[in-house]
């Protein structure tokens, strides 16, 4: 991926832990990596078809001195989300925030905050046996259109199911989202997580019934496994409510371990 770079960008802000930071403001100084395919324009010449880095720049000037942050965490979050959303040309952003003038009763140059930010893609699935399970289902779908850090969503049909595992209970509603997101593999969990508690979601029996069931099953080709979370999901290829929907969706998504595609797996699933 090509980069485009902004160095040393000085801004006058009013961000710190410290009132006196954010009454008297200091000096800001940013640098950014924007990734970005620059190929077309290298071809066209037009700026349409590039990212303008001055504008770029007035944005992230626009985010630094429009709010006062304690800090430059969020700070840098909310410049490189503000970059990521406004320019859907670049893909990733690396972008570090200086404060040379920190309160610090040392000898220091500066101190600094760098993050890195980009659009990632990932399968979840859905699903709710309990109460107006395709309220719930909707109301989580409706919840990752508003935030911001999401995009290009694509949702299956919900098909009713048998349950899977624990089979005393009633027949579930299942479907697929299909998305980009910001968020880490677990930065993710913890939305999807935080949504199903809106949901008033009982973890009391393992596969038993639920208002509102929220499963990462890809993230990109990312294979991981933690005491939290595992990716893909280990028990996806069989469960014909998870595969049935993503074959609707994205028949092709393929398996980064065994390869196969969301269609071949189903087809395994039936034979």
């Amino acid at each position: 991926m090509d980069i485009i770079r902004i160095e040393e960008l000085q801004i006058f802000a009013h961000h710190g832990v410290f009132p006196s930071e954010n009454e008297k403001g200091q000096h800001f100084y940013i640098n950014a990596e924007l990734y970005v395919d620059t190929e077309q324009a290298g071809h066209t010449d037009a700026l349409t078809d590039s990212v303008d880095y001055g504008a770029v720049c007035s944005l992230l000037s626009e985010v630094m001195t429009g709010q006062t942050c304690k800090l430059l965490e969020a700070a840098a979050q909310s410049c490189a989300m503000a970059v990521l959303r406004t320019f859907p040309l670049v893909e990733r952003i690396v972008l570090e925030i200086r404060k040379p003038e920190a309160p610090i009763p040392m000898a220091f140059r500066s101190v600094s905050v760098q993050i890195d930010r980009g659009w990632h893609k990932a399968v979840i699935a859905l699903g709710s046996n309990m109460g107006d399970s395709r309220a719930y289902m909707t109301n989580a779908v409706t919840a990752l259109r508003n935030s911001e850090e999401f995009r290009h969503i694509t949702v299956s049909d919900f098909i009713r199911t048998k349950p899977y595992g624990y089979t005393e209970q009633a027949d579930f509603l299942n479907g697929i989202l299909l998305c980009e997101t910001v968020h880490s593999p677990h930065g993710l969990l913890r939305y999807l997580r935080s949504l199903e508690q809106e949901a008033d979601r009982k973890r009391d029996i393992h596969w038993g019934p639920r208002t509102l069931d929220l499963d990462v099953i890809f993230y990109d080709d990312v294979v991981m496994s933690d005491e939290e979370l595992t990716v893909p999901h280990p028990d996806m290829q069989n469960r014909r409510f998870v595969l049935a929907p993503l074959v609707q969706i994205a028949p092709y998504y393929r398996h980064p371990v065994s390869g196969l595609t969301a269609a071949q797996m189903l087809e395994r699933l039936h034979d």
